[in-house]
């Protein structure tokens, strides 16, 4: 007995390190910002591309995502950033790899002014999210609410406890929101206008699909929240309506970046190209339309057109943010 279980326990250590020796590939780690469906379209993407390489796509929200490259540098194990709000990618900017050599060779034309202007060889363009205040028609109609048509209107107490807002410490939906009203308003202004409408908020959520998420849950009426995912659900029949403040809409934009140090590790080049040239046209046809390259139309139904943005003046300003930041108390 003493011999087979030897001769057992020689057969399961022989083919566990073939096990081991079959999963060694080294992990290439791509941090996404974008929503979960997204990031599993991609992953299944370069799983189909690449089927040699073990890639792994993680979800992590944008303020999390910068502050771990930050903290951790190109010890991250973290490889490849993807829409990362740019006002963080240009705090985390020295831990950045650059990227010339590849951006160069891409045929992709940005539109005037989408190129970061100070870290052009450092990332590029992802998306340019932008918001909107979106109403679920049918949780106003049950509690007999009126539509709201600006920001202002927010404030009624009709609305107390049926509002939501991304967190802009968190979100960088949240925040371009809140650079619109600076902006717009001045600091003072709109310091006072965040504490009024505190009141009537059921939460400040953590990232910039939390409003969305409510409204399809029906636990609010009224959330601050990006357009592209109001649209995709008004096309999965869900009873929401798009409203513009005569502010314009606010935007930022985001970025896909490499991290220093790990340019030189196997596959990260190839799949990086991969993603900023080919899976970049696919999300933007399927899931974030706002224009950004020559070019490109929008194919998702029911998009609206003619957008009036708003002024967005430093929202790529990691210093005006940090200051701004400091200023929310919530």
């Amino acid at each position: 007995m003493k011999k087979i279980l030897i001769a057992l326990l020689a057969v399961t250590l022989f083919f566990t390190g073939f096990a081991v020796l079959g999963n060694s590939k080294e992990s290439i780690v791509i941090c996404c910002s974008s929503e979960q469906f997204r990031n599993e379209e991609m992953e299944r993407q370069l799983k189909k591309q690449f089927p040699d390489k073990n890639i792994e796509v993680q979800y992590m929200s944008t303020g999390k995502a910068a502050t771990k490259v930050y903290t951790e540098g190109k010890k991250t194990e973290i490889d490849i950033l993807v829409g990362l709000e740019t006002g963080y990618m240009n705090k985390i900017a020295k831990n950045l790899a650059d990227i010339s050599d590849i951006t160069n060779k891409s045929e992709i034309e940005y539109l005037d002014g989408l190129t970061p202007k100070d870290n052009g060889d450092l990332w590029v363009t992802w998306e340019k999210q932008a918001g909107a205040i979106i109403v679920n028609r049918n949780v106003l109609d049950k509690y007999k609410l009126e539509t709201p048509d600006s920001y202002e209107d927010l404030l009624d107490p009709q609305y107390k406890g049926l509002l939501a807002m991304p967190d802009p410490k968190s979100s960088g939906t949240g925040y371009f929101f809140y650079k619109s009203w600076v902006n717009n308003w001045g600091e003072d202004a709109t310091i006072e206008y965040v504490d009024k409408l505190h009141k009537n908020l059921k939460q400040f959520t953590e990232s910039g699909s939390g409003p969305i998420k409510m409204l399809k849950q029906g636990e609010i009426a009224v959330g601050l929240a990006l357009t592209f995912q109001a649209v995709s659900e008004i096309n999965n029949s869900f009873p929401f309506e798009i409203i513009y403040p005569q502010e314009g809409s606010p935007y930022s934009l985001t970025g896909t970046a490499i991290i220093k140090g790990h340019k030189d590790k196997a596959g990260v080049e190839e799949v990086f190209d991969y993603i900023i040239n080919e899976f970049f046209l696919y999300d933007k046809e399927h899931y974030s339309p706002e224009l950004v390259y020559k070019g490109q139309t929008i194919a998702i139904e029911n998009y609206p057109s003619n957008i009036v943005y708003a002024n967005m003046t430093g929202i790529q300003d990691d210093k005006e943010k940090e200051r701004l930041l400091d200023l929310w108390k919530y």
